[in-house]
């Protein structure tokens, strides 16, 4: 049954199942009346053509590549009850199996439309500043890294670009599912397909509007969707060998019963159950339609789920094996921690005051796009310190800035830089895991402290993972000292520093040996080996690199840990579902074909249990998608 883009829209499949029903009933109450026979025929051949045309044009597909499926078993039921003088039965079996199919590609359009909502409709065109500042329409697809383009307050962001400038907020929902808009200001990256709130901008394109995050995330989806879970392996078993097996199956039974129990072999169906009907009957309750569907809607569903949380699965195995993990290991800088420097102390030894300071370190910082730099700039403009202006500006290789502001000769960096006899030489070297960057202006004097943080959600997020049994481990490049601090704020029972990529592959490798299975969360080049090493790999954020975008499994598009929380919480209710969708499907093949090997149910029986097990199991599915958060954040 149902399930890709070459069937027919749901909605005309809905109206085929009802013109199916009504003409159903419309023979059924001919038949009663003498005279009207031919009348009832033709109603029972009206709703033949309708509930059977897609079911026969799917099986001469098939039957041209040699296979079979339960499209074909259905209509060997309907025809055979046909040929018996059980018209209504028949046309009463392609009813509700047109029905469900219809019921079915609903649901799954229902999927569909969930992960099209989260992308509105790309721009056709952007305004390109011209070199005189004056604009110009151009076709997105003229865009190229370099192009300039102004994005106006309520319009789209056409391509990945960079702010050089103008102050605005973005509204990246439809990318991360974070409904609070962002603020954006010169140096920010921002993101095709998300729209530009309040603020004029003008930005720098990055890369083509084809390679976007907006056109890499669909891409991920529709790749996904294509993609196999495990389970669903195991239905895939059930085609043209198990249809093989169920027709042997009918026609042994069929010679059985006529032969050894003595039951007529053909009779009209309101004289008694012959055995040609019971043989129709084992068909339809034997055929797979709810267990070929039931892993297939519950993967898609989920996919979907996931997608509008802004957790992204790179297909069914990421989104089953997730579940199963034993262990976490995580890169620290950008995952555990933010991944951008922060100020954290300001000392100042004399000449002035702490936001005098860090007022004449900002003034050379805004020339360098040094991250300690960009972190300086930043605490400025947080702190609202004064904002001065600097000249003669100079940038020393690995060791810092030097420039005139407001005058003075100003020195800032490390305490190389330094004369032996200054005395900054004199302060203490700052603590573990904090980096000092001195400043001389003068007789301004001082250092600013900064420190990559870790992140706030970092402490309960290592917490939940433990209580759900899964060990964290953080795997860093820093010395052991950093690594510690961050190790010890977190809660973190095991971590190993000072490791290039390959020992964190050695790493991964020997826990897999021991038989854990190891997920890996990361966002930097440096991770994509790791990555490539674990059972499930995990990438952090858009902002990641691309190496790292291309090789996870799972894809979370907002920069934030506890959406691993979420991703986990998902992949074990789609499990869940999937093991129970297997239970409805295989349990009621199992029941209603023994009870048609022991005795003649009623072909309408057969076909009600048949068709309502495929729409049990699809709602089910659908339990994904409604019942909304996976945890709270």
């Amino acid at each position: 049954m149902g399930g890709n883009s070459s069937e027919p829209p749901w909605p005309l499949l809905l109206a085929s199942a009802v013109v199916c029903g009504l003409a159903t009933l419309g023979g059924i109450f001919a038949q009663r009346f003498p005279g009207l026979e031919n009348i009832a025929t033709a109603l029972y051949a009206t709703a033949y053509l309708a509930g059977g045309w897609d079911a026969a044009l799917d099986t001469l597909g098939k039957l041209k590549r040699f296979r079979l499926d339960i499209h074909f078993l259905m209509l060997a039921v309907a025809l055979g009850a046909a040929f018996i003088g059980a018209w209504w039965e028949g046309a009463a079996l392609l009813f509700l199996f047109s029905l469900s199919n219809a019921l079915e590609g609903m649901a799954m359009a229902r999927t569909d439309r969930e992960i099209r909502s989260l992308f509105r409709e790309a721009p056709k065109q952007a305004l390109e500043v011209l070199p005189d500042d004056t604009t110009r329409e151009i076709l997105i697809e003229a865009l190229v890294p370099g192009t300039v383009v102004r994005i106006l307050p309520g319009e789209q962001f056409p391509a990945d670009a960079l702010i050089l400038s103008g102050e605005s907020a973005a509204d990246e929902s439809t990318l991360t599912g974070e409904a609070v808009p962002v603020g954006k200001q010169a140096g920010d990256t921002v993101f095709s397909g998300t729209l530009n709130t309040w603020g004029r901008l003008d930005a720098k394109v990055l890369r083509p509007p084809g390679d976007s995050a907006h056109a890499r995330i669909i891409r991920l989806i529709r790749e996904a969707q294509a993609s196999k879970a495990p389970s669903q392996r195991f239905t895939d078993r059930f085609g043209t060998g198990y249809t093989i097996g169920i027709l042997g199956l009918a026609l042994a039974m069929f010679l059985i019963w006529h032969f050894t129990f003595g039951i007529p072999a053909f009779v009209p169906e309101d004289e008694g159950r012959s055995a040609f009907y019971r043989a129709m009957t084992l068909l339809v309750v034997c055929s797979p339609c709810a267990l070929v569907i039931s892993i297939p809607s519950a993967v898609l569903t989920g996919i979907a789920a996931g997608a509008r949380r802004g957790i992204l699965f790179r297909g069914g195995v990421a989104l089953e094996n997730l579940a199963t993990i034993d262990r976490l290991a995580v890169d620290k800088t950008g995952t555990l921690t933010h991944g951008e420097l922060e100020l954290t102390g300001i000392e100042v030894l004399g000449g002035g005051g702490e936001d005098d300071l860090l007022a004449v370190a900002a003034a050379l910082s805004r020339h360098s796009t040094h991250p300690l730099s960009r972190a300086i700039v930043a605490a400025q403009l947080k702190r609202q310190a004064p904002r001065l202006d600097s000249s003669d500006f100079k940038s020393i290789a690995g060791k810092g800035l030097r420039g005139a502001v407001g005058g003075r000769d100003t020195v800032l960096g490390r305490r190389a830089l330094f004369a032996e006899s200054s005395p900054l030489q004199n302060l203490p070297d700052p603590e573990p895991g904090l980096t000092e960057v001195l400043v001389e202006s003068g007789d301004l004097a001082g250092r600013l402290l900064l420190r990559d943080a870790p992140r706030p959600e970092a402490v309960d997020t290592v917490r939940q993972l433990r209580d759900d049994g899964i060990e964290v481990t953080m795997l860093t490049g820093d010395r052991e000292e950093s690594a510690a601090l961050v190790g010890r704020e977190l809660g973190l029972r095991d971590w190993r520093s000072g490791l290039h990529p390959e020992d964190k592959v050695t790493a991964i490798r020997g826990w897999r040996e021991q038989g854990e299975r190891v997920a890996m969360a990361g966002d930097g080049v440096n991770d994509a080996p790791s990555l490539a090493a674990a059972d499930v790999s995990i990438g952090m954020g858009l902002r990641g690199s691309d190496a790292v975008l291309e090789q996870a499994d799972i894809v979370l598009t907002q920069d934030r840990l506890e959406r691993i929380l979420e991703a986990l919480e998902l992949s074990r209710r789609c499990r869940t579902i999937i093991r129970q969708n297997l239970a409805i499907s295989l349990g009621v093949v199992v029941v209603l074909g023994l009870a048609a090997l022991g005795s003649a149910i009623p072909l309408p029986l057969g076909v009600l249990g048949h068709e309502g097990s495929t729409v049990i199991v699809v709602l089910n599915s659908l339990r994904l998608l409604w019942s909304g958060a996976f945890r709270a954040p």
